[in-house]
Protein backbone atom coordinates (compact mmCIF):
# COMPACT_ATOMS: atom_id res chain seq x y z
CA UNK A 1 0.00 0.00 0.00
CA UNK A 2 1.23 3.47 -0.75
CA UNK A 3 1.41 6.13 1.46
CA UNK A 4 1.59 9.22 -1.79
CA UNK A 5 -0.20 9.32 -5.13
CA UNK A 6 1.43 11.32 -7.68
CA UNK A 7 -0.46 12.47 -10.53
CA UNK A 8 0.57 15.20 -13.02
CA UNK A 9 -1.42 16.72 -15.71
CA UNK A 10 1.09 16.10 -18.98
CA UNK A 11 3.90 14.16 -19.89
CA UNK A 12 5.91 17.07 -20.35
CA UNK A 13 5.73 17.10 -15.90
CA UNK A 14 7.12 13.90 -15.80
CA UNK A 15 11.38 15.20 -15.72
CA UNK A 16 10.42 17.52 -13.47
CA UNK A 17 8.22 15.41 -11.15
CA UNK A 18 10.58 12.25 -10.97
CA UNK A 19 12.38 14.57 -8.42
CA UNK A 20 9.49 14.38 -6.35
CA UNK A 21 10.17 10.40 -6.55
CA UNK A 22 13.47 10.72 -5.74
CA UNK A 23 12.65 12.60 -2.80
CA UNK A 24 10.09 10.37 -1.56
CA UNK A 25 11.71 6.95 -1.76
CA UNK A 26 15.32 9.00 -0.02
CA UNK A 27 12.20 9.26 2.46
CA UNK A 28 11.27 5.95 2.90
CA UNK A 29 7.50 6.80 1.64
CA UNK A 30 5.65 4.32 -0.73
CA UNK A 31 3.87 5.45 -3.38
CA UNK A 32 1.24 3.95 -5.33
CA UNK A 33 2.13 2.20 -8.05
CA UNK A 34 2.43 2.97 -10.92
CA UNK A 35 4.31 6.16 -9.72
CA UNK A 36 3.35 9.03 -11.45
CA UNK A 37 -0.44 9.02 -13.06
CA UNK A 38 -0.58 11.21 -15.89
CA UNK A 39 -4.08 12.05 -16.41
CA UNK A 40 -5.64 15.88 -17.41
CA UNK A 41 -8.28 17.31 -15.64
CA UNK A 42 -9.51 18.55 -18.69
CA UNK A 43 -8.64 16.20 -21.62
CA UNK A 44 -9.12 12.86 -19.59
CA UNK A 45 -11.17 13.53 -16.37
CA UNK A 46 -12.59 9.99 -16.30
CA UNK A 47 -8.85 9.51 -15.67
CA UNK A 48 -8.93 11.38 -12.89
CA UNK A 49 -11.79 9.50 -11.18
CA UNK A 50 -10.22 6.68 -11.85
CA UNK A 51 -6.56 7.69 -10.27
CA UNK A 52 -8.90 9.28 -7.19
CA UNK A 53 -11.09 5.73 -6.82
CA UNK A 54 -7.23 4.01 -6.58
CA UNK A 55 -6.11 5.93 -4.16
CA UNK A 56 -8.88 5.07 -1.62
CA UNK A 57 -8.56 1.36 -2.62
CA UNK A 58 -4.91 2.13 -1.81
CA UNK A 59 -4.89 3.89 0.89
CA UNK A 60 -3.16 6.39 -0.11
CA UNK A 61 -2.81 9.57 2.33
CA UNK A 62 -1.76 12.47 0.75
CA UNK A 63 -2.36 13.02 -3.02
CA UNK A 64 0.31 15.35 -4.89
CA UNK A 65 -0.59 17.00 -7.99
CA UNK A 66 1.08 18.78 -10.59
CA UNK A 67 0.02 20.66 -13.61
CA UNK A 68 1.02 23.67 -15.89
CA UNK A 69 -0.75 26.54 -17.60
CA UNK A 70 -4.36 26.67 -16.34
CA UNK A 71 -3.10 24.78 -13.37
CA UNK A 72 -6.72 22.62 -12.53
CA UNK A 73 -5.89 19.34 -11.89
CA UNK A 74 -4.75 19.60 -8.00
CA UNK A 75 -7.78 21.82 -7.90
CA UNK A 76 -9.91 18.75 -9.36
CA UNK A 77 -8.70 16.21 -7.32
CA UNK A 78 -9.39 18.26 -3.78
CA UNK A 79 -12.48 18.61 -4.96
CA UNK A 80 -13.14 15.13 -5.42
CA UNK A 81 -11.36 13.53 -2.18
CA UNK A 82 -11.17 14.63 1.46
CA UNK A 83 -7.32 13.63 1.22
CA UNK A 84 -4.86 16.67 1.85
CA UNK A 85 -3.54 17.45 -1.80
CA UNK A 86 -0.28 19.01 -2.40
CA UNK A 87 -0.13 21.34 -5.58
CA UNK A 88 3.09 21.64 -7.40
CA UNK A 89 2.86 24.41 -10.77
CA UNK A 90 4.99 23.50 -13.51
CA UNK A 91 6.53 26.12 -15.79
CA UNK A 92 4.55 27.10 -19.03
CA UNK A 93 4.14 30.43 -21.15
CA UNK A 94 4.61 32.62 -18.01
CA UNK A 95 7.49 31.00 -16.16
CA UNK A 96 4.63 29.20 -14.36
CA UNK A 97 3.30 32.01 -12.44
CA UNK A 98 0.16 31.30 -14.29
CA UNK A 99 -0.07 27.86 -13.13
CA UNK A 100 0.95 29.21 -9.45
CA UNK A 101 -1.59 31.67 -9.45
CA UNK A 102 -4.22 28.74 -10.42
CA UNK A 103 -2.77 26.51 -7.89
CA UNK A 104 -2.95 29.23 -4.73
CA UNK A 105 -6.24 30.59 -5.64
CA UNK A 106 -8.62 28.19 -4.53
CA UNK A 107 -11.98 28.90 -3.31
CA UNK A 108 -13.01 27.92 -0.05
CA UNK A 109 -13.34 24.43 0.95
CA UNK A 110 -11.31 23.04 -1.53
CA UNK A 111 -8.06 23.27 -0.25
CA UNK A 112 -4.63 22.79 -1.76
CA UNK A 113 -1.41 23.01 -0.22
CA UNK A 114 0.66 25.03 -3.20
CA UNK A 115 4.70 24.45 -3.07
CA UNK A 116 6.60 26.88 -5.90
CA UNK A 117 7.38 25.95 -9.37
CA UNK A 118 9.26 23.22 -10.92
CA UNK A 119 11.51 21.19 -9.39
CA UNK A 120 12.11 22.84 -5.90
CA UNK A 121 8.46 22.58 -5.35
CA UNK A 122 8.63 19.11 -6.56
CA UNK A 123 11.44 18.42 -3.67
CA UNK A 124 9.41 20.49 -1.63
CA UNK A 125 6.10 18.35 -2.05
CA UNK A 126 7.75 15.16 -0.92
CA UNK A 127 8.88 17.03 1.97
CA UNK A 128 5.92 18.57 3.20
CA UNK A 129 4.30 15.43 2.39
CA UNK A 130 7.02 13.13 4.66
CA UNK A 131 5.78 15.77 7.36
CA UNK A 132 2.49 15.58 7.14
CA UNK A 133 2.87 11.46 7.49
CA UNK A 134 4.89 11.77 10.35
CA UNK A 135 2.43 13.65 12.75
CA UNK A 136 0.28 11.02 11.93
CA UNK A 137 2.52 8.33 12.54
CA UNK A 138 3.25 9.37 15.77
CA UNK A 139 5.79 12.14 15.77
CA UNK A 140 8.49 13.73 13.58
Amino acid sequence: MGQVGIIIGSESDREVMYECVLELESLQVTMISPEITVASAHRDPDMVDEFIKKTKEQGVKIIIAAAGMSAALPGVVAAKTKLPVIGVPMKSDLMGIDSLLSISQMPKGVPVATMSIGKHGAINAALFAKRCLSIWNGGL
